[in-house]
C-alpha cells in the first residue's frame, strides 16, 4: 500500500484532538491539569484550529515510547478516523521519538503545547525583531527534535505547528540549521546592544519607564489604549500582543513617562521562548515601576500571578518597584461573586480598564509611587548650583529662606535622585 500523502491547500480547516497526561507526579505538585488542559484549548482557538474533543489519561508516569499508554493511542486512532481529526496537540512537551512514534501509528500530525506556542508567536510576530526571535526559539526547539518531525515537516500546510522557517531544509540540513541559529543569536546580540544604548540615553534624559506585565489576555493592551488613547490592536484572545509597545502617558501632575507594553506570560512558556525574547523582555527589569495586570476574574486568579512571578524572578525583575492590578472588576460584579479581591491600597489597585474613574486612580497610583520619598534639604543661600540640583530632583512642595540657608522640602523619585541629587545628600536633614 501506498504512503498517505496529505494536502497543503492552506484554506483547509486544521481539525485537533487535545490530549493531557496527568502523573503521580503532576498530583503531588498539586497543578490544575485541567485548567492546562482548557487553555490548551484556548491556545489552539487561537491558532485557527478546530476543536473536536479532549482526552485526559491519568498514568503513574511518562511512557518513554508513547508519552501516553499504547492502549490510549489505539483509542486516540479509533477517535480519530470517527471524528475526522488531522493533527493531535498534546498540552505536554514531547520528545522527537514520541512524535515519531505517534506519527506513524496515530497517522496524523503531532503538535505538542511548546511548538503551538511557538507557532501562534510566528503568526502575531510583525517587527523585525520579532519574526527572528520567533525563529530563533522555533529552530532551537526543533534542532534536537529533527528526528521525530519527518512526516510534520513534508506536511506543508503554512498551518499549526509548521508556520515559520524553512520548514522544506528542516530535516536533510542540520548544519544550515545550526548556521541559522548561530546568525540569529548575532543579530539578536546586537538587538540588546541597541537598547541597552536606548535604555541609558533614555535614563541620561531622566526619561521614567513602566511596563505593563502580566498573563496572556489580562487586558494589558487595553489598558494602554485606554490610558494613552493609542492605536493599539486589542482582542479577547491569547496572545494578542507580541510585539512591544510604547506610549507616552501624562500623569495629573503634567509629569511625561513612558508606558510599554510587554508579552503576555502563560504557564509553561517555552525555555526557548523566554531566552529569544529576552532582549524585550528585559524592557521589565529596566522600569522604574511594574504595573502587573491580573484578569480579577479568572478562577485560576492566584495561579497566574504566581506564573507572572516566577518568570518576573527569572529575569532578574522581582525586586522592581511593583502595583498589583486587578483589572476586569467589571466582569467579577457581573459574575457576582468578588472572589476575594484586596482593597485597594498597599500596593494593590482593584480597576475596570473601561472605568474612567478607575484610570484616573491609576494615573495617581502611578504619581505616588513614581515620586518617591519626601527629603528636606537645607543648603547655603548663596549656593545657586545646589539650589538648582534640588529642583531638578523632584519636586519642590515647600521652600524658605533665612539669611544664611535655602530649605527646600522635595518630593524626590528614586531614578531622579540618583540622577541628580548625590551631591544633595550631605545637606538632607
Amino acid at each position: 500500500m501506498s504512503e498517505k500523502t496529505f494536502e497543503t491547500n492552506t484554506n483547509l480547516v486544521e481539525k485537533a484532538i487535545l490530549i493531557s497526561l496527568v502523573t503521580s507526579n503532576d498530583k503531588r505538585k498539586g497543578g490544575d491539569p485541567e485548567h492546562s488542559l482548557q487553555e490548551l484549548v484556548q491556545l489552539t482557538e487561537t491558532a485557527g484550529v478546530e476543536v473536536l474533543a479532549t482526552v485526559t489519561q491519568n498514568k503513574e508516569s511518562v511512557d518513554s515510547k508513547w508519552f501516553i499508554g499504547k492502549g490510549k493511542v489505539q483509542e486516540v486512532k479509533a477517535m480519530a478516523d470517527e471524528l475526522g481529526a488531522t493533527t493531535a496537540i498534546f498540552d505536554q512537551e514531547l520528545s522527537g521519538a514520541q512524535v515519531r512514534n505517534l506519527e506513524e501509528t496515530l497517522d496524523l500530525k503531532i503538535v505538542d503545547r511548546t511548538q503551538l506556542i511557538l507557532d501562534i508567536f510566528a503568526g502575531r510576530a510583525k517587527t523585525r525583531e520579532g519574526i527572528i526571535q520567533v525563529e530563533l526559539a522555533q529552530l532551537s526547539y526543533l534542532l534536537p527534535r529533527l528526528s521525530g518531525h519527518g512526516k510534520n515537516l513534508s506536511r506543508l500546510g503554512g498551518g499549526i505547528g509548521t508556520r515559520g522557517p524553512g520548514e522544506s531544509k528542516l530535516e536533510t540540513d542540520r548544519r544550515h540549521i545550526r548556521d541559522r541559529i548561530s546568525d540569529l543569536k548575532t543579530v539578536l546580540e546586537e538587538v540588546v546592544r541597541h537598547r541597552k544604548l536606548h535604555r541609558e540615553r533614555r535614563k541620561k534624559a531622566g526619561v521614567i519607564q513602566v511596563a505593563l506585565a502580566g498573563y496572556t489576555n489580562a487586558g494589558k493592551s487595553t489598558l494602554l489604549r485606554e490610558l494613552t488613547k493609542a492605536d493599539v490592536y486589542v482582542e479577547n484572545q491569547l496572545f494578542a500582543t507580541l510585539d512591544p509597545t510604547s506610549r507616552s502617558l501624562v500623569l495629573p501632575n503634567g509629569r511625561e513617562v513612558v508606558l510599554t507594553d510587554t508579552v503576555g506570560f502563560i504557564q509553561n512558556l517555552p525555555h526557548d521562548l523566554v531566552a529569544a525574547f529576552r532582549a524585550t523582555l528585559e524592557e521589565v527589569c529596566e522600569a522604574d515601576l511594574v504595573l502587573h495586570v491580573i484578569d480579577s476574574s479568572s478562577v485560576m486568579r492566584d495561579e497566574q500571578i504566581n506564573v507572572v512571578n516566577n518568570i518576573l524572578g527569572d529575569l532578574g525583575a522581582a525586586d522592581k518597584p511593583t502595583v498589583m492590578v486587578y483589572n476586569k472588576k467589571d466582569l467579577v460584579e457581573a459574575s457576582g461573586t468578588w472572589m476575594d479581591l484586596p482593597v485597594n491600597g498597599g500596593g494593590n489597585l482593584v480597576i475596570s480598564a473601561y472605568e474612567p474613574a478607575d484610570l484616573d486612580l491609576l494615573r495617581e497610583t502611578i504619581q505616588d509611587r513614581l515620586s518617591g520619598d519626601t527629603l528636606t534639604f537645607n543648603v547655603p543661600a548663596e549656593r545657586g548650583d545646589l539650589i538648582a540640583l534640588a529642583y531638578r530632583s523632584g519636586e519642590v512642595i515647600n521652600q524658605e529662606v533665612d539669611e544664611e540657608n535655602m530649605r527646600l522640602t522635595v518630593q524626590v523619585s528614586r531614578q531622579d535622585f540618583e540622577q541628580h541629587g548625590q551631591r544633595l545628600q550631605e545637606y538632607v536633614e
